[in-house]
């Protein structure tokens, strides 16, 4: 397995392996950036193909969350951790306390919270061995009822926000009602998306990898399921991935009826190029890690203490980030995902001479 030349790698200050044979634990983490602060970013569990499968998707994963937390403007890296196993049969107390002293042996450089295939118990019982966990103070949400620490409903509602900025610039509709929005993955994020989209007057095909799932969305929604196979192609307005990355590629692409792609799953292209390719078809692309940003904005406050107005207006401005994005895209004939990646880059520039700044003023002042 090769790491210094994989073609995912972008100089990640540090990545570790780790193996308890004794629970079953077999584990990456993967810190791209800690220029803005502490890598903070999800832990997934995802039975994994391959083992170079699961080093592909931490690798993309930890490099999103660095441009996700400059886009949004949080004082954090970017770092990610993943699970090799199957959530439904492998997951254990002994695991999970593991994988908190492999968390507790980096020394703070990279801070778990929820993700795909995990929960805020999870996070729990890792935090018996570690403080490196994040999302699992109970307090008061960003919508202003008692929240555990779960960050699926910050990130399902800026979703939510982000793709009604899709529909204004795409159809230049200001409301949701019998708009067609295919949903894949109808999980704790999804669900709360399509819940959104089902208040909104949207009507929703949904699929799932998990029937119960898939089933909860078409008795308490409304939701009308579809297949594997048929979902990403449906012909409706707005399709969401919100389960697994790389849908966008060489097959789906050509194959996509939908004029606007606007979904909560991370790194949904597959290449950096199936940007371009979604501009050269006319569907507006909402850049994963811009509309997705919620639930980091969440964990975020949630260390800092912040009223749930606070956290809500901040969440609230993924919809502004979103206008910037497509009204730069336009007027420069750029692909949205390229412009999503320069205007993370130029905050994050200015982070880091602003830090560079101060430094060179103490020095003097020492």
């Amino acid at each position: 397995m090769n790491v210094f030349s994989h073609p995912e790698f972008d100089n990640h200050e540090h990545l570790s392996f780790f193996c308890d044979p004794e629970t079953g634990l077999k584990a990456i983490v993967a810190i791209h950036n800690t220029s803005r602060g502490p890598a903070l970013g999800g832990c997934r569990m995802y039975p994994y193909a391959t083992d170079e499968e699961a080093l592909r998707d931490v690798l993309r994963l930890s490099k999103g969350m660095t441009y996700k937390s400059a886009l949004a403007n949080l004082d954090l890296g970017g770092g990610k951790s993943v699970i090799i196993g199957d959530p439904r049969k492998q997951k254990s107390e002994a695991l999970l306390e593991a994988m908190g002293k492999h968390l507790e042996s980096l020394g703070g450089q990279y801070i778990a919270a929820e993700d795909s295939g995990t929960s805020v118990p999870d996070l729990k019982i890792m935090g018996r061995h570690t403080q490196n966990v994040a999302g699992i103070a109970e307090r008061m949400g960003f919508d202003g009822k008692p929240s555990n620490g779960d960050p699926s409903p910050a990130t399902a509602w800026g979703t939510f926000i982000g793709l009604k900025a899709a529909v204004k610039h795409q159809l230049g509709r200001d409301d949701l009602k019998d708009l067609k929005v295919a949903i894949q993955g109808i999980g704790n994020v999804g669900f709360r998306l399509a819940k959104h989209l089902a208040d909104a007057g949207a009507q929703l095909w949904v699929y799932d990898i998990f029937a119960d799932n898939m089933q909860r969305a078409v008795d308490e929604l409304g939701a009308t399921p579809a297949s594997a196979e048929d979902i990403l192609y449906l012909p409706v307005d707005v399709v969401a991935p919100c389960a697994m990355g790389a849908v966008l590629n060489d097959d789906s692409i050509p194959k996509l009826k939908a004029r606007i792609v606007a979904g909560a799953a991370n790194n949904l292209l597959e290449r950096a190029d199936h940007d371009q390719a979604l501009k050269d078809r006319g569907i507006l692309y909402a850049p994963d890690f811009a509309i997705n940003a919620g639930g980091i904005i969440d964990v975020f406050y949630e260390r800092t203490g912040a009223s749930p107005d606070t956290v809500r207006a901040h969440v609230d401005a993924i919809g502004d980030t979103l206008k910037e994005i497509f009204i730069r895209s336009d007027r420069s004939g750029l692909p949205t995902g390229t412009i999503a990646n320069e205007l993370a880059e130029e905050r994050f520039r200015k982070h880091v001479a602003k830090v560079e700044s101060l430094t060179e003023r103490l020095a003097r002042v020492g």
